[in-house]
């Protein structure tokens, strides 16, 4: 079962992606901190996909932003503000659906297995 890690301080859109998620067969992850995904890789539960708020103090971690460079990463991001985008990162900017973030980790998965 595919590992998704949804990383936002908002705990509404850790709700939502990860009950949408959870809904398709993946396993969803909620986190709010670098160190809650530090805790979750100690726990060998490697994530194939993230979901990373830009606005949350975690996205801001080297840690994180290392994993995110590692592992395919969807930001949630504002229109309005500046962040700094791992390389590679599918950027879906504010306003978002919890659809759209589930339709683009399921689009990211498909890739990966094929």
């Amino acid at each position: 079962m595919p590992v998704v890690y949804v990383i936002a301080e908002d705990w509404g859109l850790r709700a939502g992606v990860r009950a949408e998620l959870r809904e398709r067969g993946i396993e969803a992850l909620g986190l709010e901190s670098a160190s809650d995904a530090g805790v979750a890789l100690a726990a060998d539960e490697m994530p194939d996909v993230i979901v990373l708020d830009a606005g949350a103090k975690a996205a801001s971690e080297p840690a994180i932003q290392l994993l995110a460079e590692r592992v395919p990463t969807i930001v949630i991001a504002s229109r309005t503000e500046a962040a700094e985008m791992p390389k590679g990162a599918k950027i879906l900017r504010r306003p978002v659906r919890v659809a759209e973030i589930v339709e683009a980790v399921a689009e990211l998965l498909g890739t990966q297995r094929a």
